[in-house]
């Protein structure tokens, strides 16, 4: 089990017991994980899931170097830049890139990993073709891609083929096919790596348990929901990200409705069922129940400028139930 898995309640009623079962099927998926031989990743936040830890990060649209140098030494473990309600703006998302590289933890590390993984959330909705800008954003360097009101497991999977380089002839996971064009020199530059490793790294995971990207599918209407069980069956799936607002909009419910929550319940057994992460963004109150019901991937919200006193206590929050 891992070490920083949720404290008990004290009363043992049946959510308590639903709860239980739910953890007990993570440590299964976890003891799996922790047979196999440890793993350097470049990304931190491929090296918490691996380990069966919790992540904890934020999202923006402040792409100013001032933002993403306070990120950089926030310790939190990523960031995903909004590109889905903010601008697709590429050449603004590699100088916030580059803001995120901080010297001194290179020089004090001794390595040139990243202190937080970069992500991002694209504009293109699953029913539309988000190679093109899935391409331009892997090839600047992020290190993951969430992919906005996915539906269908045939949408799911276009999605892990955009992010995937065509496989040789003996690479030991040639499927789903590789749809991404060749171009590594930009990112492989932000990694730190030679072309050639970068090719070798830049595949999704846990499909390729070497890899260091992370492909999140956005649930957030009625159709994926009813079709979770096959998205998250996806190969080079590596979670399943909610969207509460939108979810309950598409259920013609207000956001507090129970049966909104029950919706959200039925995506976090999925992911448990399949081994993959759940993310979702939670307050300060909200974050501990959040961890308790599964979830691995914990946004405490929008940052700009620097962490907001409400992101802060979000993910401290979150970080406190785990100590």
């Amino acid at each position: 089990m891992p070490t920083d898995q949720p404290r008990r309640r004290p009363a043992i009623d049946l959510l308590w017991l639903r709860r239980l079962a739910c953890a007990i099927a993570v440590a299964g998926t976890v003891a799996t994980i922790a047979a196999q031989p440890a793993l350097e990743h470049l990304s931190p936040l491929v090296a918490k899931l691996a380990a069966g830890n919790r992540a904890f990060g934020v999202s923006t649209y402040d792409l100013s170097l001032e933002n993403a140098r306070s990120l950089a030494r926030s310790n939190l473990d990523y960031v995903y830049v909004d590109m889905e309600h903010g601008p697709m703006d590429f050449v603004a998302l590699h100088r916030f890139l580059l803001g995120l590289t901080d010297r001194a933890a290179v020089a004090r590390n001794g390595d040139v990993a990243q202190q937080m993984t970069p992500l991002v959330r694209l504009a293109p909705y699953g029913r539309e073709s988000p190679q093109w800008a899935v391409k331009q954003a892997l090839d600047i360097g992020v290190m993951g891609v969430i992919f906005p009101a996915i539906e269908t497991p045939d949408q799911a999977l276009r999605a892990v083929q955009s992010m995937r380089y065509p496989q040789r002839r003996d690479a030991p996971y040639p499927e789903p096919r590789g749809l991404r064009g060749s171009g590594p020199s930009a990112a492989a530059w932000f990694w730190g790596l030679s072309t050639r490793d970068y090719v070798r790294r830049a595949d999704t995971w846990p499909l390729n348990p070497t890899a260091d990207l992370v492909a999140l599918m956005m649930i957030e209407t009625t159709d994926a929901v009813r079709n979770v069980e096959a998205i998250a069956a996806v190969p080079g799936v590596a979670g399943l990200y909610l969207g509460p607002s939108d979810l309950s909009n598409s259920l013609g419910l207000p956001r507090d409705d129970p049966r909104v929550e029950a919706a959200i319940q039925t995506v976090v057994d999925a992911c448990l069922r399949h081994g993959i992460a759940c993310g979702i963004t939670a307050n300060a109150a909200d974050m501990p129940g959040r961890i308790e019901q599964g979830f691995s991937i914990l946004g405490g919200g929008r940052a700009g400028g620097g962490l907001p006193a409400a992101v802060d206590a979000a993910v401290t929050a979150g970080r406190a139930v785990l100590d």
